[in-house]
């Protein structure tokens, strides 16, 4: 297969530098600590993260959703251990609203360049999105912050009021209950949402539009049961064959100025090889 070597090349002609790094990183034995290097660069003095580290967010002022972006990045080098780690939560800790949760987004977004989906009341409360996945990563990780604990009650109490959701909530909450340590009470509430989340998921490969896939919600193999084998196989089949001619991929959402759509397709071209691989596809290479 000739998937790695045609990736290569869209990386080296559309991709920021941190993607190409994690490439070599995760796929041809590069450094590690050069992706570590230029992701420091993306956080403010304030522990947070910003600098359109995630592309839609283009301003410089830290936002909770650029923190989520790096902790993935972090969670694939497995380095939590680094500093940028406890500075974020102390960051995330700043602008937690009093329910115990980080908002979605922040007023100060009025103030940058951003996708028009991008918008906030003057006082947003704590929300799931992106709540529950920075606080899966840090207890996969053995993370200990006093933000943790507060954000982990949080994330119970809202997922306890869930009856239906959506899909970036569902999704958020399924890289919770998938990473949280308390297996049990994980596994009652995924039971008791199990059809609700099942709901938003687009099981129609060929589905238009800015639809959600099942290995969008599970882009490497999960503990939950949330998808049988054969629909994981279908879908692997079908991103496999999504590899574009010029050897990346891209996101099905609205691309609202043109370099976003260089930055995310080398973002996402470098996830869906990690799909790839962790659910065995050869890809070639190694880290």
């Amino acid at each position: 297969m000739n998937v790695l070597p045609r990736a290569a090349t869209y990386l080296q002609l559309n991709a920021r530098l941190i993607d190409r790094l994690r490439f070599e990183a995760l796929f041809s034995g590069g450094s590690r600590e050069r992706v570590l290097s230029v992701l420091r660069g993306y956080q403010n003095a304030d522990g947070g993260f910003g600098n359109a580290l995630e592309p839609d967010l283009r301003g410089a002022a830290s936002q909770p959703e650029p923190v989520e972006v790096a902790f993935w990045i972090l969670d694939e080098l497995d380095a939590f251990s680094d500093p940028m780690v406890p500075a974020a939560c102390d960051y995330l800790a700043s602008v937690t609203a009093k329910d115990g949760g980080v908002p979605f987004v922040l007023p100060s977004v009025r103030d940058m360049p951003r996708a028009p989906w991008w918008e906030t009341e003057d006082d947003p409360p704590g929300n799931l999105v992106p709540t529950a996945s920075l606080v899966g990563l840090l207890h996969k990780h053995g993370v200990e912050h006093p933000w943790l604990g507060p954000a982990t009650e949080f994330c119970w109490s809202a997922i306890a009021r869930i009856a239906e959701t959506t899909p970036y909530e569902a999704r958020a909450v399924v890289t919770f209950l998938d990473l949280v340590p308390d297996r049990d009470r994980a596994l009652a509430e995924f039971t008791r949402l199990k059809e609700s989340i099942l709901a938003t998921v687009s099981f129609d490969p060929g589905a238009s539009g800015h639809a959600h896939f099942p290995l969008d919600y599970a882009p490497a193999p999960l503990r939950l049961p949330l998808f049988t084998d054969d629909v994981l196989s279908q879908h692997l089949d079908v991103l496999e064959a999504a590899q574009s001619a010029d050897g990346g991929w891209s996101g099905n959402w609205l691309m609202w100025t043109p370099i976003v759509a260089h930055e995310w397709g080398g973002y996402v071209t470098v996830l869906r090889l990690k799909t790839l691989r962790a659910y065995g596809r050869s890809v070639g290479g190694g880290a």
